[in-house]
């Protein structure tokens, strides 16, 4: 179970990671609009904002990698960015699209309960 949920984790932190780089470098890119569904004159307008939030998504997948580097001692370091991952997830499911329940909430969701549960 331990492998699973690191597992999980990993896939995590490179989502968050991979959301940085959309963010940050691709807001106002054909593939960065693609898939947050923005138009070109939305992305620009709201370039700043989106490199703000790529940037604490990366501060999320450098957090999880932190944990995952400290093995069985970073269980409580894991847990916190899981956590954070989760209220961010929920929230934007909440105020912006149900889709990033399934995408962001979920996979983090299923790591925490392989960590307490194991």
């Amino acid at each position: 179970m331990h492998l699973i949920a690191d597992m999980l984790i990993t896939l995590v932190a490179l989502l968050h990671a991979y959301f940085l780089v959309l963010e940050m470098f691709l807001w106002t890119a054909p593939a960065g609009r693609r898939v947050f569904r923005t138009t070109a004159e939305f992305a620009q307008a709201s370039k700043a904002l989106a490199a703000n939030q790529g940037l604490y998504n990366g501060f999320l997948a450098a957090g999880l990698a932190w944990g995952l580097a400290l093995g069985a001692d970073g269980l409580q370091v894991k847990l916190f960015f899981l956590g954070c991952v989760i209220v961010a997830g929920l929230f934007g499911a909440w105020t912006v699209s149900r889709r990033i329940f399934f995408v962001q909430a979920l996979p983090a969701i299923a790591a925490f309960a392989l960590l307490l549960f194991h």
